[in-house]
């Protein structure tokens, strides 16, 4: 995954179509975040994001799901308890303690 800024002004991703936009004064706008405007840390969050977003959806059809459905499925706390020899338990995307 490699988000690149060219010339200053756009930004754009090996691994998404979006992109995002230096709209002067340090603001930037990007293609699936219409009507806000973002600092480049932001932007450059965003574009990452929406990598990721492109790597789910290439693995959710090896498993025959829709991106959407596996995030939803993921982010939903698990029905199964972690043996207790393996240490932490995950809850809901993050490590609980």
């Amino acid at each position: 995954m490699a988000v690149q800024v060219i010339g200053r002004s756009l930004m754009t991703s090996d691994q998404t179509e979006h992109q995002a936009k230096s709209v002067g004064a340090g603001g930037w706008v990007v293609s699936f975040l219409p009507g806000r405007t973002l600092t480049i840390e932001q932007a450059t969050a965003a574009m990452q994001a929406a990598e990721a977003v492109a790597v789910v959806g290439i693995l959710a059809d090896q498993v025959g799901l829709t991106t959407l459905e596996t995030v939803g499925l993921a982010i939903q706390e698990s029905p199964w308890e972690r043996d207790a020899s393996c240490g932490s338990r995950w809850r809901r995307g993050w490590l609980a303690k």
